[in-house]
């Protein structure tokens, strides 16, 4: 028995060995970034992530709710590293990201790639996608479909939809009983320009009114744990706010919502361009002029490019040894490229006397 024992031990010390040397072989073998400059953001705690019991408590407390849009990793990162409450991965992506003049054309599929793009960068907030035009107006089959994948695919915690009409109503119900969070969205509906005219403010007059108070509550009685206020007049935005026994969150609809939400590239002022400017809505606040910082650093780039400043000595960190140097010049001349020679051997001294 001692002899088993021993041989049991001495196995047992061997694989341990041999694991922890693999392990540091393949620390520095993997082509997994270890704390480095492509270390890209750290991971967070998973007791801060924002759920819907976070947001009900806040809201039970009175405290606003954040959120922004969000399209990409980048955008997803910051909102992360901001600590945004909620980050929507809107379908104003449409506009924004491709250029397109309405929410309409965007597809499902390219809603799915942006879904999957802020996922990984944003940790810490509740993510909600958006439901494309087209893609749940249909049916409830169609409309529960589109939300599954929305999360399966998309690695979305909710979605949010446009409400309004009936059919819509019907569709968020129907979602909510397959298990699926669901922000409802009122007022202005950008997916529904074709029949409001354009992106036309609502609740100006009485009977506009009273319909975002009360699609807001049709939108609660069918499950919504949230609902979206869009371009109404603050007073609007106040009565469904005092209404409802969930959190709004308002984007151009006063101060008296449960919550703020705009859009990326239009808090960031991201965007000096002509097509921007025609459809950055009035109510937005630009909290940086980030496109300004943009175009004044490519036109920066483009000039040290041309006049030769850039790359410098600074940014060409690679070395190659003295005796590596000598070396590769020799096998240059054998292989007949003198020229190539005289051009490396040059840029050594270049680069060594800079």
């Amino acid at each position: 028995m001692v002899f088993f024992s021993s041989i049991s031990r001495a196995i047992s010390c061997s694989v341990r060995k041999t694991m922890n040397t693999h392990y540091r072989k393949s620390r520095f073998l993997s082509n997994i970034p270890e704390n480095t400059v492509y270390g890209g953001p750290k991971q967070q705690n998973p007791n801060q992530r924002v759920t819907l019991t976070t947001l009900r408590q806040k809201y039970k407390k009175g405290e606003p709710i954040t959120m922004v849009t969000g399209y990409d990793y980048p955008s997803g990162v910051h909102i992360d590293m901001a600590g945004i409450d909620i980050c929507l991965v809107g379908d104003s992506a449409s506009m924004v990201v491709h250029g397109h003049d309405t929410t309409l054309p965007i597809t499902l599929d390219e809603m799915l790639v942006h879904c999957r793009a802020v996922a990984r960068g944003a940790k810490r907030p509740l993510l909600v996608g958006d439901l494309p035009f087209g893609t749940y107006e249909s049916s409830t089959k169609q409309a529960v479909d589109t939300a599954v994948r929305v999360l399966k695919e998309g690695g979305m915690d909710a979605i949010k939809l446009e409400g309004g009409a009936p059919s819509r109503i019907t569709a968020a119900k129907a979602i909510v009983e397959a298990g699926i969070a669901v922000i409802g969205h009122v007022g202005l509906t950008p997916q529904a320009i074709s029949v409001l005219g354009g992106f036309r403010p609502q609740g100006r007059n009485i009977e506009s009114a009273v319909k975002v108070v009360e699609t807001a509550m049709a939108l609660q009685e069918a499950g919504c744990f949230s609902v979206v206020l869009e371009c109404v007049p603050a007073p609007v935005g106040a009565a469904a706010t005092s209404a409802l026994q969930i959190p709004t969150i308002g984007i151009g609809a006063g101060p008296f919502c449960s919550g703020q939400v705009l859009v990326y590239h239009d808090l960031l002022g991201m965007m000096q361009h002509p097509h921007h400017a025609k459809v950055t809505p009035k109510f937005c606040k630009q909290f940086g002029r980030v496109g300004d910082v943009i175009n004044k650093a490519l036109l920066e780039y483009k000039e040290e490019v041309t006049n030769g400043s850039f790359p410098s000595s600074a940014h060409s960190p690679y070395k190659i040894g003295a005796a590596d140097m000598d070396g590769f010049l020799n096998e240059l001349q054998k292989l007949g490229f003198s020229d190539a020679a005289s051009a490396a051997a040059a840029a050594a001294e270049k680069i060594q006397t800079s």
